[in-house]
């Protein structure tokens, strides 16, 4: 079971409304009010799922992704890129949510627009993310 929720502030349900936390025990909860009762819904298991669909888009777009980071990191020789490229190969659910993810980034997030919309049943039903900006270098 989960010791914090990592989108704490940023889930809601299937009909807009904010889903709240709630530790009980050692463990944290999204909790999802349907009609009046409260259901306690594991925050691990939800965030597994979104952090899933996040390693699943990565690894889909890895090319994209390291070409990206050479370009943040100023460097793009064969030696970065290989350590790129394995780190990329090597992303781990469990060391993040181990790290957790910090209150000022997940305030950021919701300002941005994102949110992770689930159902009464904790299942992931969509996340909602802020576009990227068009790029119009070619207007």
């Amino acid at each position: 079971m989960a010791s914090q929720a990592f989108f704490a502030g940023l889930v809601v349900d299937e009909h807009d409304n904010p889903v709240t936390t709630a530790v009980v025990g050692a463990d944290m909860f999204y909790v999802v009010d349907d009609d009046g009762f409260l259901r306690h819904i594991d925050a691990e298991r939800v965030d597994r799922q979104v952090l899933g669909f996040f390693v699943d888009q990565l690894r889909e777009h890895q090319d994209v992704a390291v070409m990206q980071i050479l370009q943040m990191l100023g460097s793009d020789d064969l030696m970065t890129k290989a350590a790129v490229e394995a780190q990329m190969r090597n992303v781990n659910v469990d060391q993040i949510l181990a790290q957790g993810l910090p209150l000022q980034a997940r305030e950021m997030l919701g300002m941005m627009g994102f949110r992770v919309v689930i159902n009464v049943h904790g299942e992931l039903v969509r996340i909602d993310q802020p576009a990227l900006p068009a790029d119009d270098e070619g207007d």
